[in-house]
């Protein structure tokens, strides 16, 4: 088969080409290097220009010439359970030092073997360690969205931080993990889990599952369920992701018309004015 042929043959299966996987070749991409038809993701790795941004191609090349390299922040998340982050570049460890290169982001770090897991060829941290590399005080969505589709519990993220012990940042990530136990699945929750803490409200329960007979199954953010008290505590997407709106309301009338009564507060009303938030509940629990 003609050099041309077997690049092309090569790019269809897999996407790019190591040089090293193939010598004979190497003056033939080298060649087409110059023509522009092929590019260089990494030194001795090779695709197409259409593919030299794609995050798939990267993380492809970037397993195949690296075995040893971990995939961190974004790029694991992506990979493993929120394909909508965030991501600007792929992210992975070093062992050594590796000149920059567009599309990489480099950090040099040492992760425990029980935080990685491995995907085909591609190696990359645990959902609780990505979560808690995503995470801090003023920024949870990363652990908000493993919390909700269960792929983390409070457990496994503590565990992930006594691992990772004398981290910068890591009491931040501490005190989101704290504030986490009673179940919150959002920032905004998890304040008004400890207001209600340190005002001495107590006989509540967080994401308490209900299900309309022989219809859909919803979580209510804080649930008396004693009194059919039902407090909902709307984040910021709620005010831009019209599904979410309108579900809210199909659950706040599914919640009425069986019983219970419904209070809901903004991600303003409880960050702003936790003094209402609190005295509110109380009126309403009296």
């Amino acid at each position: 088969m003609r050099p041309d042929a077997r690049i092309a043959e090569l790019l269809s299966q897999q996407g790019v080409i190591l040089r090293r996987e193939h010598p004979d070749l190497a003056s033939s991409l080298q060649r087409r290097v110059h023509a522009g038809e092929l590019v260089s993701i990494l030194p001795g790795v090779y695709t197409i220009p259409q593919l030299a941004r794609d995050q798939r191609t990267l993380v492809a090349g970037l397993a195949r010439a690296h075995p040893e390299t971990i995939v961190t922040g974004a790029t694991a998340a992506r990979l493993s359970y929120w394909p909508e982050a965030p991501m600007r570049a792929v992210s992975a460890t070093i062992g050594r030092d590796r000149a920059p290169r567009q599309g990489f982001c480099w950090e040099r770090r040492t992760i425990p073997p029980e935080l990685v897991m491995v995907r085909g060829e591609i190696r990359m941290t645990t959902p609780s360690l990505t979560a808690l590399d995503l995470s801090d005080l003023e920024r949870t969505e990363a652990l908000d969205v493993a919390l909700r589709k269960r792929v983390v519990t409070v457990e496994s993220l503590r565990h992930a931080l006594e691992l990772t012990a004398y981290r910068r940042g890591n009491v931040g990530r501490w005190a989101v993990v704290i504030d986490s136990r009673t179940g919150g699945w959002s920032y905004p929750e998890r304040v008004g889990h400890r207001l209600l803490r340190r005002a001495g409200i107590g006989g509540w329960d967080a994401n308490l599952p209900f299900q309309v007979a022989g219809g859909e199954l919803y979580y209510i953010d804080i649930a008396f369920r004693r009194r059919m008290l039902a407090i909902e505590i709307d984040g910021r997407i709620h005010a831009t992701d019209l599904q979410v709106f309108e579900s809210d309301r199909w659950r706040q009338n599914d919640l009425v018309a069986a019983g219970w009564t419904v209070y809901r507060f903004t991600y303003a009303m409880v960050m702003n004015h936790p003094e209402m938030f609190v005295r509110t509940i109380r009126q309403a629990l009296r």
